[in-house]
């Protein structure tokens, strides 16, 4: 399921580098940069007849943008944050993986280092709730 979470991130933001797991970087790519963290599933609601664990996993993505020619690093962020909305309200279940996944609003902050670019980085979260019978699978 991630996997497929990646997926739609990357298909939604193609000039975008859309990583798993990475630890922060030191420079964000000219299209931009996407994180997806693997998150924390929590615990399960449990139904026994038949027994199935049903999970809302949160899945922190982060998101980096900086400032074009053309477009400030405000519009360039809320530019990919709509393009991730709306490949996450066109593909409600992935591909049937999961029953419901919705995307929660960004927090978002300037960072600054010396003699680079301002960044500007929004940090938000995809619930992905879904039921399985196996929690390792």
């Amino acid at each position: 399921m991630l996997g497929a979470i990646h997926a739609l991130i990357a298909s939604a933001l193609p000039s975008a580098e859309v990583k798993r797991n990475l630890a922060k970087p030191e420079r964000v790519p000219p299209g931009g940069l996407v994180i997806v963290r693997d998150g924390d599933p929590g615990e399960p609601e449990v139904t026994l007849s038949p027994l199935t664990y049903i999970y809302a996993h949160r899945i922190p993505i982060e998101i980096a943008a900086y400032e074009t020619s053309s477009e400030t690093r405000e519009r360039v962020l809320d530019d990919m944050l709509a393009a991730i909305g709306a490949a996450v309200a066109s593909n409600r279940t992935l591909g049937g993986l999961c029953d419901f996944v919705e995307a929660e609003a960004p927090a978002t902050e300037d960072i600054e280092t010396a003699g680079a670019r301002a960044v500007r980085w929004a940090d938000a979260v995809i619930v992905a709730v879904y039921g399985t019978t196996d929690p390792l699978n």
